[in-house]
């Protein structure tokens, strides 16, 4: 079963902005100290393999990793941004159900 990428500063540019352009990337800015991120946290990894080949899902620690946090505005969490052709094209904050995750994200694949 496929598992969320774990992005980082570094990395988020190639995996995220420049990824497969016809395929959303679904990303999780969470924190290990956050409550809501660790309900949210299973979701997406459920969700990384429920999707795998169709979108790509990945997950960024905001205390590892500030620039990536900062630049998307981050100011609570757990936010989840839904990326396509590089751009943010939608956005989630805090703990949703995973229907709604789950549908949000579908709603990208056939845009």
């Amino acid at each position: 079963m496929s598992k969320p990428l774990k992005l980082t500063d570094k990395t988020f540019e190639e995996e995220v902005i420049k990824a497969d352009s016809d395929k959303p990337v679904l990303v999780d800015f969470w924190a290990e100290w956050c409550g809501p991120c660790k309900m949210v946290g299973p979701i997406v990894e459920e969700l990384a393999g429920e999707f795998e080949g169709k979108a790509k899902v990945g997950k960024v620690d905001v205390d590892s990793n500030p620039e990536v946090s900062t630049k998307y505005g981050i100011r609570s969490i757990p936010s989840l941004l839904i990326f396509k052709n590089g751009e943010v094209v939608d956005q989630i904050i805090g703990a949703v159900p995973k229907s709604r995750l789950k549908k949000q994200l579908e709603a990208q694949l056939t845009n």
